[in-house]
């Protein structure tokens, strides 16, 4: 069970899309927010205390644990997609996002696992996706770096169980969000998978699927699909 009312949260990529939300929403809920952000200028939700955060770097991610000492949220939301395919995509794309999306948030995990220890356990939430067991024609290396974060919550959840700290991965599909932008498909609103997944969180659920393609694709993942992965 996670406390949001009054509680210190850390957000981020919290400027635009689902960061934004999580962010504004972690505010109606009564929490104080960080919003993290490489531009904190960027950030432009009345309430939050923007936090200039560049995940790939651990100096930014430990001055940001330093500032925000108090806290026991940490949505681990910052990610980047670059549509890479890994049989010939460019490689330095392909690095890209897994620096940023797997190396990015353990960077964040590691700054901030001893603040919320210290103020409790509480808890993290590292935003994943349904690519990490999806297969397409595009992306796949975006899918390799966000199965990576799955397989790094599922361990988080064990090393840091003595510290009583609660660690919860999130998997939504399309979602309208810049991200998504170049592609003309049926997408979910932020704040509805917001919603949904604060909801959980806060219940204490530890894989939280936050929408019915999510679900059905967990579902599915001991079928044999063969060579049609998708």
């Amino acid at each position: 069970m996670v406390a949001i009312e009054h509680a210190v949260a850390v957000v981020t990529g919290a400027n635009r899309g689902l960061g934004r939300e999580f962010a504004r929403q972690l505010m109606e809920r009564g929490a104080r927010v960080y919003a993290g952000a490489r531009d904190p200028g960027s950030v432009d939700l009345e309430g939050v205390e923007p936090l200039q955060l560049d995940i790939t770097r651990p100096e930014q991610a430990a001055e940001a644990a330093r500032v925000a000492s108090t806290a026991s949220i940490l949505i681990n939301n910052a990610g980047v997609s670059t549509l890479a395919r890994v049989s010939d995509g460019s490689l330095d794309d392909i690095r890209r996002e897994m620096e940023v999306n797997y190396f990015g948030t353990l960077n964040m995990v590691r700054a901030f696992a001893p603040v919320l220890a210290a103020n409790g356990g509480g808890a993290m939430l590292n935003v994943s996706s349904v690519m990490a067991w999806l297969a397409l024609d595009h992306s796949n290396s975006y899918g390799a770096s966000k199965a990576a974060v799955w397989a790094l919550s599922n361990g988080l959840r064990v090393e840091l169980a003595d510290a009583g700290t609660q660690v919860s991965s999130m998997f939504m599909a399309s979602t309208d969000t810049d991200m998504m932008s170049a592609f003309d498909i049926p997408k979910h609103r932020p704040e509805d998978i917001v919603r949904v997944a604060l909801d959980r969180f806060a219940a204490g659920e530890l894989e939280i699927l936050a929408d019915d393609t999510a679900e059905g694709l967990k579902e599915a993942l001991s079928q044999d699909r063969g060579v049609h992965a998708a």
